[in-house]
């Protein structure tokens, strides 16, 4: 890790160094950082977090143990087998330090920001780019004020390109991630109906959002959906943008066909087009895939490099994963959810060949207007003629209240819980089914998933 020693450890943080006596420092660089003690490695720095139920401080002692070269720490330590430095708060110096290593870094550093599709676009551009760079990417949902750090200690001096998430909830905590990120170019994906309960509107979501431009370099590039009516208003303060989506962009789509397995289509930009099967089901992983051609483009990839990377591109577990087991095709897709993502997911199932059941349950974080946004999932289901749908939560019993006023076929089955709707739903399930499992993470749908699958 380029100049992490820890003299420069210690002003980046704005903290104290204090050495073991006959500690010889040799000019020692860290090795990587982290904040799980079980994670230490020989020449690691260990920061450990004040959480609700644990205090990372406990396991300084195991830390050095383990072979750390310095760990951060609110208080002084005393005698230790160690250095250690001393600082106001720990997780504001674990940004601080993330921030001081960025600023080490090569790689070109792409953050992807929006309100819906950041993981499964992050996967795609990924993907792509990985055709000709050594790269590194965010890891699970390590996209937050903690993960967004951990994934920047990642980058090490052979990465090229560093594709990050970064996701926030209310405002000011983009300015914060830009601030460590400072990423060369921005993908956005989107301004939906999320974190509501903060942001309030969409007009808030894009304000929240375009915080990160503000730590971008003046020649840095800035993506946007194009498709999406406060994207087309953004102020890019003055940086080069480029556009994406179906509605006649510099980077467009046409001759879209939908399939459970996934989606063709042909990508048009301003150097070519070309005609590309996309092996992960949804329309809007054709926005994915334009969102990566522009990417690529601009960081001089081939039109060969992109299509293979698009062709090759795969999902993570919890985001349109398919399972088929027992007989059945389960679409685990029960990471989280908001009504775009929803409503995207639903329309993945419709295009199964056999009867189709949705497995729906609350959404969270969506303010006042949660009861008609839960409503609307409920129209989508009827519209897009699923056959049957289960639901779990207080709020989801809107969507049912939708679907019966729709005066569709759709069967319908409410429970207050997943515990009590997991016997029925197992009970209903029959070989040829696919179902689609999907809520908010604090459902714990994975459950479902799992009773369906064991």
């Amino acid at each position: 890790m380029k100049h992490m020693t820890l003299q420069n450890i210690a002003r980046a943080v704005s903290g104290q160094l204090f050495l073991p006596d006959n500690y010889i420092e040799e000019g020692k660089v860290a090795q990587g950082v982290v904040i799980d003690n079980r994670k230490v490695e020989k020449d690691f720095i260990f920061v450990p977090i004040k959480g609700a139920r644990v205090d990372g401080h406990t396991f300084i002692p195991d830390a050095f143990e383990k072979g750390a070269m310095a760990v951060l720490c609110d208080h002084d330590l005393g005698k230790t087998t160690g250095p250690y430095i001393v600082v106001k708060e720990t997780q504001q110096a674990l940004k601080d330090l993330a921030a001081f290593y960025r600023e080490q870094m090569d790689a070109y550093v792409i953050g992807i920001v929006g309100s819906v599709g950041k993981t499964s676009t992050k996967e795609m551009v990924a993907s792509v780019l990985s055709r000709h760079f050594s790269l590194w990417k965010t890891q699970g949902n390590f996209n937050n004020e903690i993960g967004l750090p951990l994934t920047l200690f990642g980058v090490k001096e052979e990465h090229q390109v560093a594709v990050v998430e970064m996701g926030i909830s209310d405002f000011g905590e983009m300015d914060r991630l830009g601030n460590m990120a400072k990423p060369d170019m921005v993908i956005m994906t989107n301004i939906g109906l999320c974190h509501l309960e903060n942001l309030i509107d969409r007009d808030g979501v894009l304000k929240a959002k375009t915080e990160v431009f503000a730590h971008m370099p003046k020649d840095g590039v800035i993506v946007l959906n194009g498709d999406d009516d406060k994207l087309q208003m953004a102020d890019t303060l003055g940086r080069e943008r480029h556009f994406f989506g179906l509605s006649n962009q510099e980077y467009s789509a046409t001759d879209i066909v939908s399939q459970l397995t996934g989606v063709q289509a042909k990508l048009i930009g301003p150097k070519w087009e070309s005609s590309v099967r996309i092996p992960i089901p949804g329309q809007h992983n054709v926005y994915n895939a334009l969102a990566a051609m522009v990417a690529a483009e601009h960081l001089g990839m081939s039109r060969e490099e992109i299509l293979s990377g698009i062709e090759h591109a795969a999902t993570i577990d919890g985001r349109n994963n398919f399972i088929q087991k027992n007989g059945i095709t389960v679409i685990d897709d029960c990471y989280n959810a908001n009504p775009v993502s929803m409503r995207a997911s639903l329309e993945v199932l419709s295009h199964a060949s056999g009867r189709t059941i949705a497995v729906l349950g609350d959404m969270g974080e969506l303010g006042a207007e949660e009861a008609s946004l839960h409503y609307q999932v409920g129209e989508a289901v009827a519209e897009f003629g699923i056959d049957v749908l289960f639901t779990a939560g207080e709020l989801s019993k809107e969507m049912i209240r939708a679907v019966e006023a729709a005066d569709c076929t759709t069967e319908v089955y409410g429970f207050d819980t997943k515990e009590e709707m997991i016997p029925q739903l197992k009970a209903l399930v029959k070989e040829g089914d696919t179902i689609l499992v999907k809520a908010s993470h604090f459902m714990d749908f994975p459950k479902v998933v799992e009773a369906l699958t064991e």
